[in-house]
């Protein structure tokens, strides 16, 4: 929109400055007594149309020509009216079904994942889950921001996330989780005891600057807390000291030439491997993943499981493997 009426305003500058500058040549010319300043002079009082009288009696030629001078100037404004009305309306009418169907399609969004915030941290995440093929709202209520949502094409709602009435439009009642990513250690804390009165069974991430924010997020009912600061500050750490693990972790962890990924699938009800031991299974060799380890359902985490443990409902396989295999894998569970 905004490109469309800087073109629009360029056409009716070049209009403009056309007519004047053909009215004062024309007058220059016509006119043998009139000098060059005079000419633009009664071009400009033409176009205007605030009827101050002529310099001095035109000749019949002076006359054809402010007609035609005229005549131009009723069309500029008149085209310049036109223009504007047809922007506003345009605009408003192409963002209210724009709003509309972008409501529609989160009517319908259900397990999905909702980001406040789209800033660095949540910008990341969105464009992480979407690109891993997860359904995601982005509630922002940065309006200077809209524009970029919409270039990426991102599923947004304008507004602000501490409010109970954004978080309903945005779906969180049919949400899987949600991700608080404001700067505002506050603001995340308000957004996830809202989060939590809603919904009471939604997965809360929270993100935190301060430590002693923490605690305040957990009663407030986040599931976890996470400290990007520490975080970086860690991996920047773990490249010095262990530059082979953080390496093998990007290749696990990011798209790379190996296709490799690390990745976890739950056993549910209606798996078949549910009182199979690993071995009976065949998950290694029928797919050419290695388990890391396996959450068990009361929290527990076995590291390196043997073959001889027995899979049970609701356990959370972890391992790394190729991404076609890893597919495979998540569509028998």
């Amino acid at each position: 929109m905004i490109a469309t009426l800087y073109k629009k305003v360029i056409k009716l500058l070049s209009l403009m400055i056309g007519t004047l500058s053909l009215g004062t040549v024309l007058y220059y010319i016509v006119e043998e007594r009139m000098s060059l300043f005079d000419s633009f002079y009664m071009t400009l009082i033409t176009i205007s149309t605030v009827g101050f009288q002529e310099i001095f009696p035109l000749s019949r030629n002076g006359r054809i020509v402010t007609i035609i001078v005229i005549i131009s100037g009723i069309f500029i404004v008149g085209y310049s009216a036109g223009s504007l009305i047809q922007i506003i309306v345009e605009g408003e009418i192409k963002e209210s079904f724009g709003r509309k169907k972008m409501n529609r399609i989160i009517e319908k969004m259900k397990n999905h994942y909702i980001v406040c915030g789209y800033g660095r941290i949540g910008g990341l995440i969105a464009s992480e889950l979407s690109h891993n093929g997860y359904d995601c709202v982005v509630v922002e209520n940065n309006t200077e921001i809209q524009e970029r949502l919409k270039n990426e094409k991102i599923i947004h709602i304008i507004g602000d996330a501490t409010n109970e009435e954004v978080l309903n439009r945005a779906g969180i009642k049919r949400a899987k989780a949600i991700v608080t990513a404001l700067q505002s250690d506050a603001d995340n804390v308000f957004i996830v005891l809202t989060s939590r009165s809603i919904n009471p069974n939604i997965y809360i991430l929270a993100r935190a600057s301060e430590i002693s924010t923490e605690s305040k997020l957990k009663r407030a009912g986040a599931t976890k807390v996470i400290f990007p600061h520490i975080i970086g500050g860690k991996r920047m750490a773990q490249s010095l000291i262990r530059p082979a693990v953080v390496d093998f972790m990007d290749m696990t962890m990011l798209d790379t030439e190996f296709g490799l990924e690390l990745g976890e699938v739950t056993i549910t009800v209606s798996s078949p491997y549910i009182g199979k031991t690993l071995l009976e299974s065949n998950i290694r060799n029928d797919y050419g993943i290695i388990i890391i380890a396996i959450k068990k359902q009361n929290g527990s985490m076995l590291f390196n499981p043997t073959s001889d443990l027995r899979l049970d409902k609701s356990d959370v396989l972890i391992f790394v493997g190729k991404k076609k295999k890893i597919a495979q894998l998540q569509e028998m569970m």
